[in-house]
């Protein structure tokens, strides 16, 4: 049995070895897929842990990145427990982080855990500019638009985003979730969005809800 306990430690000392030991151990196990998923979110968790520690100054943005990386390279351990199930593509997302902002820990995470659930997910990247995304919308007619950013002020690029993807007759066709630290209820509102989530497990079940 899994010691989620010690795996978030783990996680949020950035213990490589030990978190790839207990997770690789973990899957010959087969367990379920909603074992696996709580995994997921202990792992999740010792994230918030790295997210404290650089708050803190104890960390900085290298051991960041690593974190992202770390996780990043756990869920794909997960993801064929996760993803057992599902034998057909779910849905398509386009995904970015929006005009200004150039993070994309929460977004990389998101992407992993909406591709281990089913979706066909096309990542634009970082610091994407309205007009890429209405692009990108029209070529491949997603049935979501996720949109991540750290900053406050992605906020208003993620307003704009929507009132561009109004402007061009795309709107009513998608449903629109937004994450990361600034979203709130209010925000999401304010935006135009259908969901917000700063939890990317949170953030692939409701996009699970709207394709089902």
């Amino acid at each position: 049995m899994l010691n989620l306990e010690k795996l978030t430690q783990a996680v949020g000392e950035l213990e490589e070895d030990t978190i790839f030991k207990m997770l690789n151990e973990f899957v010959a196990g087969n367990p379920s897929e909603e074992e696996a998923l709580a995994a997921v979110t202990a792992c999740q968790e010792g994230m918030e842990i790295v997210g404290d520690l650089f708050d803190k100054g104890d960390y900085f943005v290298g051991d960041l990145i690593f974190a992202g990386e770390l996780l990043k390279d756990a869920i794909n351990i997960l993801k064929p427990v996760i993803g057992s199930k599902q034998e057909h593509k779910l849905g398509s997302i386009v995904l970015a982080t929006v005009h200004g902002d150039l993070h994309d820990i929460g977004k990389n995470i998101f992407k992993s855990m909406a591709e281990a659930a089913g979706f066909e997910v096309h990542d634009l990247g970082i610091d994407q500019p309205v007009n890429a995304i209405v692009d990108k919308v029209k070529e491949v007619k997603p049935d979501i638009v996720g949109m991540s950013g750290v900053l406050t002020l992605s906020l208003d690029s993620m307003k704009d985003t929507v009132d561009g993807l109004k402007k061009a007759g795309l709107r009513d066709n998608i449903k629109i979730i937004i994450g990361g630290n600034p979203v709130t209820k209010e925000a999401c509102k304010n935006i135009g969005a259908n969901s917000f989530t700063t939890n990317a497990a949170e953030g692939v079940r409701t996009c699970q809800k709207w394709v089902s």
